[in-house]
């Protein structure tokens, strides 16, 4: 095999930058998870380590949060618009240090026009029987956080109409037309209470690219506001059910990639060019209770996405960042294939630690291929060099590649003649919880001891050494396990060794041993 000879970028030319499009969201369960004790210790932990800017989930105005509180007063029916617990949601993300991307949906049953609903949790479908009444609530929900937020920090915030509302079971029948009147009242009641806040949709599902085109005409058509477009990525099969579960298909992570082009080649050429295009929620598997979720095999596959996905568009959310997530009912065990970067009790998932390789990478691309990223960090003046690199993965459940080799020669911007290098690792056998639990027999319910031996045993598995750098640069030979993902940061040393230090002494030879005096 040969070796990759990364380029170094000349000191006159512009190096490319890695974009953080990987990072703009996270998705979330429902709004009103985060008043968990659980949940809010999850994303502390993700934003610790990883630092996502902003955060979209569903249920905003449904019943669990409060918001659209309809009452009769003297026989006149009226409306009270209640804002407790987005309060407390949006602080405590506030706190964290992250930004709510606000989705409106689903309907206040006070204000729904039908009984369907969705999600073990019931949120409302159907179109609201007043559109008056709809425009006011968005009104009063805009209204009010710029007045406890203010102004130009909720501009900062973008704000989707409904979700998925091509598929019957997010909005009644699928109805287009329906969705398209939705969109202009709510699109137009926010550029009203101010016109430099962002609103956008159509947060549409993979396999309905014909609503963009058709979303595209009618905002055209009628000149309404729109400051960004959105839809999601998926790669799973249909569900093949068993009990508190289900097992689906794969399509390779490629079509992540493809799906995200889409917009922009829709769109190309016509009034919505040049709009930012969100990826909203993505994932492999659409479904919360997938066992693909849980695994290495996860994180390899996910690894080409990150690297790249942000060539495509400007943010694609991860399909969430941890496992307080109920749509399909309250899960039984603590590894339930959900959707999280985390699972309850914040066990980190080989996922999770792709992301939190991703971001102590650099920000300036050296090289990429289809099995590894190359950054330069311009920062700090310590000269890191970090390299991301992953096994291939088979979604038709061929057999399994062991022994993968990635072999690179790195530029080391330094006359330093060594290099450290720090070497984290997830894999089948390395940082590896779930490989772990089902090691432990699977406990639906871990005690205390074994809720520890799971953190320990999800950490990812690290190594260092030095390597000598010749003619400026490093060689590397990376052999990777099965379904392994593996994070080296690579340092010039600076030898600091005072010139009276001997290995043996802190053995107690001397002269008489043997030593030097």
């Amino acid at each position: 095999m040969t070796r990759n000879s990364v380029p170094d970028v000349p000191s006159h030319e512009t190096p490319s930058r890695l974009p953080d499009a990987w990072r703009f969201c996270v998705g979330t369960g429902r709004f009103d998870l985060a008043l968990r004790g659980d949940y809010r210790e999850s994303l502390a932990l993700v934003q610790r380590e990883i630092g996502f800017r902003h955060i979209r989930g569903h249920g905003l105005l449904s019943d669990g949060v409060g918001v659209h509180r309809p009452y009769e007063y003297r026989g006149e029916r009226h409306v009270r618009h209640a804002f407790t617990y987005v309060d407390q949601v949006i602080d405590a993300y506030l706190d964290l240090g992250i930004k709510p991307f606000l989705e409106l949906g689903f309907m206040p049953s006070g204000l729904a026009s039908g009984e369907q609903t969705v999600f073990w949790w019931r949120g409302n479908i159907t179109p609201p029987r007043s559109w008056q009444e709809w425009a006011e609530l968005v009104r009063a929900t805009v209204t009010h956080l710029i007045d406890r937020y203010g102004l130009e920090q909720v501009r900062t915030w973008p704000i989707e109409v409904w979700n998925e509302p091509n598929l019957e079971q997010f909005w009644l029948d699928a109805d287009r037309e329906a969705y398209h009147r939705l969109y202009e009242v709510t699109a137009n009641t926010v550029k009203d209470v101010d016109a430099a806040l962002q609103v956008g949709g159509p947060a549409i599902s993979p396999g309905a690219d014909e609503w963009m085109v058709r979303f595209a005409e009618f905002v055209a058509e009628r000149s309404l506001p729109i400051d960004f477009v959105s839809r999601h990525a998926y790669t799973s099969g249909p569900a093949r059910h068993v009990p508190f579960g289900v097992h689906q298909t794969l399509a390779p992570a490629s079509r992540l990639l493809e799906q995200f082009a889409t917009p922009r080649r829709q769109l190309r050429g016509g009034p919505l060019a040049d709009l930012p295009v969100h990826i909203t929620e993505f994932n492999s598997s659409y479904r919360p209770d997938n066992p693909v979720h849980d695994t290495a095999f996860h994180a390899a596959y996910l690894a080409p996405v990150l690297a790249a996905g942000g060539d495509l568009v400007d943010s694609f959310s991860y399909w969430t960042f941890c496992d307080v997530f109920e749509e399909v009912g309250v899960p039984t065990s603590l590894f339930h294939g959900g959707f999280g970067l985390l699972t309850h009790r914040q066990i980190k998932k080989p996922t999770y630690h792709l992301y939190a390789f991703m971001a102590r990478m650099g920000g300036e691309i050296l090289a990429r291929g289809r099995d590894h990223l190359v950054t330069r960090d311009s920062t700090g003046g310590t000269g890191r060099v970090t390299v991301l690199a992953w096994a291939p993965v088979d979604v038709t459940g061929g057999p399994p590649v062991d022994g993968h080799t990635v072999r690179l020669s790195v530029p080391i911007g330094s006359p330093s003649a060594s290099a450290f290098v720090l070497r984290s690792s997830v894999s089948e056998e390395k940082g590896n919880a779930w490989r772990a639990w089902c090691e432990m027999g699977r406990p639906a319910s871990p005690r205390p001891r074994q809720l520890d031996v799971l953190r320990e045993a999800a950490e990812p598995v690290r190594s260092h050494r030095a390597l000598p750098v010749e003619g400026g640069r490093v060689d590397l030979d990376l052999t990777l396990d099965r379904h392994e993902v593996t994070l080296l940061e690579i340092t010039p040393v600076v030898d600091e060794t005072p010139p009276w230090w001997d290995e043996r002494r802190p053995l107690g030879l001397d002269e008489a041993q043997g030593g030097d005096r």
